[in-house]
């Protein structure tokens, strides 16, 4: 490739900000792009009129996660444009890292396409909007890249261990899923300080500082729920409960694991095919080497890990194999380069452009929050979107209001959730809420126990008020209590398991 001056910090931040504005622009005016993101909005809404996670709302996410849609909530507005504004500045961020470090292998322009190409990726795995990895990968990379620096000898040791091990504290507070890779930059940057002949007592004494700054953020999160009386309560959903889980059946995660190879497929092509690490002059060997392990230690933790119901769970890997596809880019003609930034873009808009034509979009989720605003009592979505007790300003009739809670196999026990399922749904249901979510067809995975407690409710107590379509064959059916008639166009109570 011809050469080209690289562009300064600001124009780098301004272009990387305008791409990633332009392509996740499709998503700022839905409510309802990710249910998880839905959910941790509701939390953060909801702690800032004093509800505590774990407490008042279960679930397992670290209480970073809740505080930054927190945060996001205060920016003020609906909420729902405000994370992802925050979460596509973090996105910003970690791109303007990917090139930084990515420069250190490549040119200018190859560095700034791996860059591109991390804002263009994550639309094709579900981190179009605020999934927890938008968040903690930038913190990861903040790591890797004090790591980066210890290996080549460009800082000295004890400082990049701090800042490296400080950020992965953070990061564990926004998901525990990046401790292999905190455990492998700790061990690098141990093996470093071995290597490097120093003391025993003072590499002890390093590694004491470094072990604890890791863990500092975690300890200080569970200092505050057990100063409150609540440090059970802390401990369960965040380290037991996952224990309590079931597994989902493997032909589902391995349908899962397909696809995430498959929207990984150009870069592993572009890495095996290119075969960067050939060219690493011997000064950059030993750099490249430890972009290879932080590869193959995200690739091993996400497949130990063995969940895949959503690729957003593979946007680890992205960091790593971007950079370590830098060299490989570099030695592409820039018009090969445009092709590939323009392939992902269009493949990107097109997989948001069908996710919101299958789950709903702005216009659906209004839709269904007009039908469903209860009156008087709580909102209960059973299987719909989380979005709908912010949407209808409604109360929570439940701590456990993530639908998948409640109505899913994996989630049926109290070993996995704190309360039983079925159980929980008869104390809502008791309640009599104002008006209930339901989806149609049912979810495959579904938790057959509760399911039979809510159609007998649904039977003897409420009747089906709207159905609102929000995709092709999906439907979302809102009951309201007592009788009345139900519209033509929802489905028939024998499709619904409800006829008598």
């Amino acid at each position: 490739m011809g050469r080209m001056k690289a562009i300064g910090p600001i124009g780098l931040v301004m272009l990387l900000g305008l791409v990633a504005l332009i392509v996740r622009a499709q998503t700022f005016a839905n409510p309802v792009i990710g249910f998880d993101e839905q959910f941790y909005l509701l939390v953060g809404d909801r702690m800032l009129h004093g509800a505590l996670p774990y407490v008042d709302i279960f679930d397992r996410k670290p209480i970073g996660l809740f505080l930054l849609y927190a945060g996001a909530r205060l920016l003020g507005g609906d909420g729902f444009l405000a994370y992802k504004l925050v979460a596509t500045g973090f996105v910003i961020a970690t791109a303007y890292g990917v090139q930084h470090i990515a420069r250190r292998f490549a040119g200018p322009v190859a560095a700034t396409a791996a860059a591109i190409l991390y804002i263009l990726w994550l639309n094709l795995m579900e981190g179009e909007g605020g999934q927890s990895p938008v968040f903690y990968n930038a913190l990861v990379l903040v790591a890797a890249g004090m790591t980066l620096r210890a290996v080549e000898r460009r800082g000295r040791l004890f400082p990049c261990g701090v800042v490296a091990m400080a950020a992965i504290g953070l990061a564990l507070q926004i998901k525990y899923s990046v401790l292999p890779e905190g455990f492998a930059f700790g061990c690098i940057l141990l093996w470093l300080g071995w290597r490097a002949r120093t003391g025993i007592l003072r590499l002890m004494g390093m590694a004491l500082v470094w072990v604890g700054l890791a863990l500092l953020p975690t300890i200080a999160a569970y200092g505050y729920y057990r100063a409150i009386g609540q440090g059970p309560a802390w401990i369960f959903a965040n380290f037991l409960s996952i224990g309590g889980q079931a597994a989902r059946p493997w032909t589902a995660e391995l349908e899962g694991l397909a696809t995430c190879i498959g929207i990984l497929s150009p870069l592993v092509l572009v890495i095996a095919l290119g075969r960067p690490w050939r060219w690493m002059t011997p000064d950059r060997r030993s750099g490249f080497r430890f972009l290879l392990i932080w590869l193959a230690v995200t690739v091993a933790a996400i497949l130990l890990y063995a969940r895949f119901g959503s690729p957003h769970y593979a946007m680890p890997v992205l960091l790593p194999a971007l950079i370590v596809a830098a060299p490989v880019l570099d030695r592409w003609r820039r018009g090969w380069i445009a092709v590939l930034l323009l392939a992902i873009a269009l493949a990107g808009q097109m997989v948001l452009a069908f996710s919101e034509r299958a789950k709903g979009g702005r216009a659906a989720a209004l839709a269904v929050a007009r039908a469903a605003t209860p009156t008087p009592g709580c909102l209960y979505v059973y299987d719909g979107y989380p979005a709908l007790y912010m949407l209808t300003h409604s109360c929570l009739p439940s701590h456990w209001v993530f639908p998948g809670h409640l109505n899913t196999r994996d989630e049926a026990s109290a070993t996995a959730i704190g309360t039983d399922p079925a159980e929980e749904i008869r104390h809502i249901l008791a309640r009599q809420p104002g008006a209930i979510v339901d989806d149609y067809p049912r979810f495959a995975f579904g938790n057959r126990a509760t399911r039979a407690i809510l159609r007998d409710a649904l039977a003897r107590r409420y009747h089906l008020a709207a159905c609102v379509p929000t995709g092709p064959g999906r439907v979302r059916l809102v009951y309201r209590p007592g009788p009345g008639a139900t519209p033509a166009h929802c489905p028939s109570p024998v499709d619904l398991g409800t006829a008598n």
